[in-house]
């Protein structure tokens, strides 16, 4: 059993990066003076890689998330995601694209509480009209695949920590967004349950040859993607 990969055929050196950001600025109005969090912010990745961002706590790592994910306007720069400005959108456009788009794992998994985990895992396809027998069939899927086969009409009180992660993946990927973003996606885990979760992340990504972006302050974790940057005085400094 597989969840098919998208055809990403050609030659990758004659494309154009599926994100491309450039000069990005981020700047908070603050009574003591603006406050720049990131400055002159410049990166590009194609589908198929996977990097992990540290940084000291109030570097910015998680607004650069919320940008590239369209949930934070930018001050300054250019974002461009699969070919697409979300920032040139009007407001139902930007939130279409977000959710066809981008995938999220965020530190706290954020599922309802009354809905099992094949609902959750089924609600991003709510605002596209609903799951169809094939987006519920996928779902299903995507739940065996992250081993919880056994665990689809469970509450998320019925789940441990990194299981309700897992149903969080399995959510983040029910659109095939060919974007994945990652807030923490292990902070609030055990050793073991995050060493799962990052297996899982990474193991997917590849798969599905998704452009993965986590931001973390788990060395453990960072240690394991492909390529990784640390976010200083508003920049990103590859390592």
């Amino acid at each position: 059993m597989g969840l098919e990969a998208r055809d990403r055929s050609g030659d990758p050196q004659a494309m154009p990066p599926d994100l491309s950001v450039r000069s990005l600025r981020k700047v908070y109005p603050h009574p003591a003076g603006a406050l720049q969090v990131l400055n002159d912010l410049s990166l590009e990745m194609s589908l198929g890689e996977a990097l992990a961002i540290m940084g000291p706590s109030g570097s910015g790592k998680s607004t650069l998330l919320y940008i590239l994910g369209s949930l934070e306007t930018p001050s300054g720069g250019t974002v461009e995601v699969c070919g697409q400005n979300p920032f040139a959108l009007d407001r139902a456009g930007v939130a279409a694209f977000r959710n066809k788009t981008v995938g999220f794992v965020l530190q706290d998994h954020h599922l309802l509480p009354q809905c099992t985990s094949l609902e959750n895992v089924l609600l991003p396809t709510l605002p596209a009209g609903g799951a169809t027998p094939a987006l519920v069939a996928r779902g299903k899927q995507l739940l065996e695949r992250v081993g919880l086969a056994e665990r689809m009409d469970r509450l998320p009180s019925e789940l441990s920590g990194g299981e309700r992660q897992r149903v969080a993946i399995a959510r983040a990927l029910i659109n095939a967004p060919p974007v994945v973003l990652a807030d923490e996606p292990t902070g609030n885990l055990d050793r073991v349950s995050a060493e799962t979760v990052g297996s899982l992340l990474l193991e997917l990504q590849r798969e599905q040859n998704i452009l993965l972006i986590a931001v973390t302050h788990s060395a453990g974790l960072a240690a394991r993607f492909p390529a990784r940057a640390e976010l200083l005085d508003g920049r990103l400094q590859r390592q």
